[in-house]
């Protein structure tokens, strides 16, 4: 498939999910469904527990509105393996309906700020509610693609991604936008699906779609060797738990070098 209809594909699913749960749908109808017609979905008759709300401690969504835990699709927490401080500045990649935006901003304080990029109108739009009915100022949505940051040089500390560097057509370009947006010093904390090393990319097809994040993920050799061409150190790959034969919701950890 082209690179432009699988990200056509992936925006349709985001806006799919965005327009379920403004119609009042809970995160388990969200991801219950295939793995083909959900955004990081479920099989057809279960819940899949290895993405979505139910990764985050129960803490974490105290006070944040219905709507933003009902759209977690991701596979991680990334925002506690970031371990972020006051006066922080992050960017969250593909920030969807806004639930890591706003525990960021929640951790940060109010000397730091949150970003979201996201390419979906629907996300953005269910993201900039969220944010309105959380009361949080300290946050600003962005469209824009991961793989072209509408941000400066050196504009956050911190970059945080939630199960989807995986989605994107192109990740060099991605992870070339993580170190560019980064100032010196910075760290990437993210979650992400993450191939064994002996799985082609034809056995991870296999095992689920594109927009099912399951063929498009990179193996943990291929996430190591592609974080260091871009410039980063310290680059570490942490297995948390397996979403497909062979597949792992993942921590990927880095750091820009500050000279």
């Amino acid at each position: 498939m082209a690179e432009n209809e699988l990200r056509e594909q992936v925006r349709r699913r985001y806006a799919a999910a965005a327009t379920q749960v403004q119609t009042g749908a809970s995160n388990e109808q969200v991801l219950d469904g295939t793995t083909d017609s959900s955004c990081c979905g479920a099989s057809d008759t279960t819940v899949d527990v290895t993405f979505g709300a139910g990764l985050y401690d129960a803490r974490d969504a105290v006070d944040l509105p219905v709507a933003a835990v009902a759209a977690s699709l991701g596979c991680g927490n990334p925002t506690a393996v970031a371990a972020l401080s006051p006066g922080e500045r992050v960017l969250d990649l593909g920030s969807g309906g806004g639930i890591d935006v706003l525990l960021s901003a929640r951790r940060v304080g109010p000397t730091g700020f949150a970003y979201g990029v996201d390419m979906t109108e629907e996300m953005l739009a269910l993201a900039r509610a969220n944010a309105a009915a959380a009361g949080v100022s300290n946050v600003e949505f962005l469209r824009g693609t991961i793989e072209e940051v509408p941000l400066p040089d050196d504009a956050v500390d911190v970059v945080i991604s939630n199960c989807v560097i995986n989605l994107s057509t192109d990740k060099p370009a991605v992870l070339t936008e993580m170190f560019r947006v980064l100032s010196p010093g910075g760290r990437v904390g993210v979650s992400d699906v993450v191939a064994e090393d002996h799985l082609t990319p034809e056995e991870r097809a296999e095992r689920g779609s594109h927009a099912g994040c399951i063929a498009g993920a990179l193996s943990r050799a291929e996430y190591l060797e592609g974080m260091t061409a871009a410039g980063f150190t310290d680059v570490a790959v942490e297995y948390t738990h397996e979403v497909a034969p062979q597949m792992h919701g993942a921590i990927i950890r880095a750091t820009k070098p500050r000279a």
